[in-house]
């Protein structure tokens, strides 16, 4: 598995070596203009002055947050509306219909109505990231609590367990691998959204997102900035998929043998 993890990492750094050089190559040989395509040393050197002259920092700590709060209430709403679609076959053909509906609105689209009904605040911003990842994971968790096998339903029930303590004493064990497949997708939907929505939204009472960061390089017309700030947003990405879902894939659905 080590070793597996290693040469996985290796043959990324490469990619990302490769990639560099690439990009030199094209920028030395002037195929675009120097201001819509900087070298990787401008955009190493707006990555550094972001964070020590731009307030960069600020700016993503305050995104983190809003996606924090938003995947916190979305998460729980995911599992709990799941969960009721399980114990009952009426709630179940309801929500199965809302999941269907709802799942293909942009938040995007939904911002002047999430504006309007809670103001210029943290609020509208919160509702996007809810609703980009509640959706999608409701549908993974459904097709996984679908998808297992009658036998161990009927063993828990054998047991005594009923209701909700047979979705999280069966349901959620047997269908963790999907459980995982909708954290992730709900979390680069709402990554995503919360970025789109930011640029276009703008500041808060309480400050400003990443999203807002790259607006104001695009108006400044420092497209190394908005790489740099790209750069952030992608290094986050990594972050969360390699230090937090591949390490909770590791130690659960591969060492249960569930997943490859």
């Amino acid at each position: 598995m080590k070793s597996e993890i290693k040469s996985e990492a290796r043959d990324q750094i490469i990619f990302v070596i490769c990639f560099i050089g690439a990009w030199y190559v094209v920028y030395k040989m002037q195929i675009f203009d120097e201001m819509i395509f900087p070298s990787p040393g401008q955009i190493g050197e707006a990555f550094i002055k972001g964070f020590t002259d731009n307030g960069l920092l600020a700016y993503t700590a305050y995104s983190m947050t809003l996606i924090a709060k938003g995947l916190a209430v979305g998460i729980g709403l995911a599992f709990i509306f799941s969960s009721l679609a399980v114990v009952s076959k009426h709630f179940r053909a309801i929500y199965n219909f809302v999941v269907s509906v709802c799942d293909l609105l942009p938040g995007v689209a939904l911002l002047p109505l999430a504006i309007c009904w809670f103001g210029v605040n943290e609020i509208p911003i919160i509702f996007i990231v809810v609703h980009s990842i509640i959706w999608p994971m409701s549908r993974s968790l459904m097709d996984g609590f679908r998808s297992i096998p009658a036998i161990y339903i009927e063993g828990g029930k054998n047991i005594g367990l009923k209701g909700m303590k047979l979705v999280t004493g069966v349901y959620l064990p047997a269908a963790f691998a999907s459980v995982l497949s909708g954290l992730r997708v709900g979390w680069a939907r709402a990554w995503r959204g919360l970025i789109s929505v930011e640029m276009i939204f703008g500041t808060t009472g309480k400050g400003a997102g990443i999203g807002w960061y790259i607006f104001m390089r695009r108006v400044n017309v420092d497209i190394a900035g908005v790489f740099a700030s790209l750069i952030v947003i992608i290094i986050i990405g990594v972050i969360i998929e390699y230090g937090i879902f591949r390490v909770l894939e590791r130690n659960t659905v591969k060492k249960w043998g569930m997943a490859q």
